[in-house]
């Protein structure tokens, strides 16, 4: 039987090893062992090897955390079924036409996989707060089939030059809420960093009723700019204009 909590060393080694490594199995065993108990499992989305792993590398192989993010999962969709009832991409097909959301080819110098989000480019006019989100929630299930993805996790930079008044009356607390719980512990992929650039100061009233949904982990990794300058933590940041730069430079840099 797996470790429920196999400790960082451990965790991190696992976590490297490749899908059909036998050592997975038992971890693989058990989260399927505890899922099949509670009964989630939805019949259009069997609970194969390559699903489970990526809530296990999410939490490190921490049986206990990896379960509790896999239950947390399945609630969020029950409950939010303005997003999950059509996560097909023909349903978003406006927005990535505008080119609202972009992810750059290359991966930053940790790994992670770096998502663009362009609020100009969102017309709320057009497309209400649910699309917006229902963009971002596609896009996370595709990148999250990618091995070096759930390893390394995710940071996204939102560039909100043209935020107006039209955008914040989208965000209500209901859906703040949501956001936040996607951020936080509902999806399994890691989120390593949230850099806001261009940020208008009407942004932070709708922050604000987002940041007490988000958890200590995740306000840490949340860094905005001033005057074009990422003020991200120098020990954690330490190619802190990498982001910066990578956006700014040739648009064949960035996948729409």
């Amino acid at each position: 039987m797996a470790e429920a909590r196999p400790g960082p060393a451990a965790g991190a080694q696992l976590n490297g090893l490749p899908d059909h490594s036998p050592l997975l199995q038992p971890s693989l065993a058990e989260l399927r062992r505890r899922a099949g108990e509670a009964g989630a499992r939805p019949a259009r989305r069997p609970l194969s090897d390559a699903f489970l792993l990526r809530f296990l590398r999410a939490r490190d192989f921490d049986l206990d955390l990896a379960w509790q993010l896999l239950k947390n999962y399945y609630k969020w969709r029950e409950e939010c079924p303005e997003v999950s009832a059509d996560l097909h991409p023909r349903s978003i097909l406006g927005l990535l036409k505008a080119g609202y959301v972009g992810v750059l080819r290359a991966r930053d110098p940790t790994g992670s996989k770096v998502l663009i989000y362009r609020i100009a480019h969102w017309d709320p006019k057009v497309f209400t707060a649910y699309d917006v989100f229902r963009v971002s929630l596609i896009t996370s299930e595709l990148i999250v089939q990618e091995v070096e993805t759930q390893r390394n996790g995710i940071k996204a930079i939102f560039d909100l030059e043209g935020w107006q008044f039209s955008h914040a009356f989208q965000i209500t607390p209901s859906v703040a809420k949501k956001i936040a719980a996607a951020l936080t512990d509902s999806f399994p992929l890691k989120v390593r960093g949230i850099h806001l650039i261009n940020e208008p100061i009407i942004f932070h009233a709708v922050f604000s009723m987002i940041k007490p949904f988000l958890t200590e982990k995740i306000k840490e990794r949340y860094s905005l700019t001033i005057a074009g300058h990422l003020l991200l933590n120098a020990e954690r940041h330490k190619n802190k204009y990498f982001y910066f730069g990578l956006y700014s430079g040739p648009k064949k840099r960035i996948q729409q």
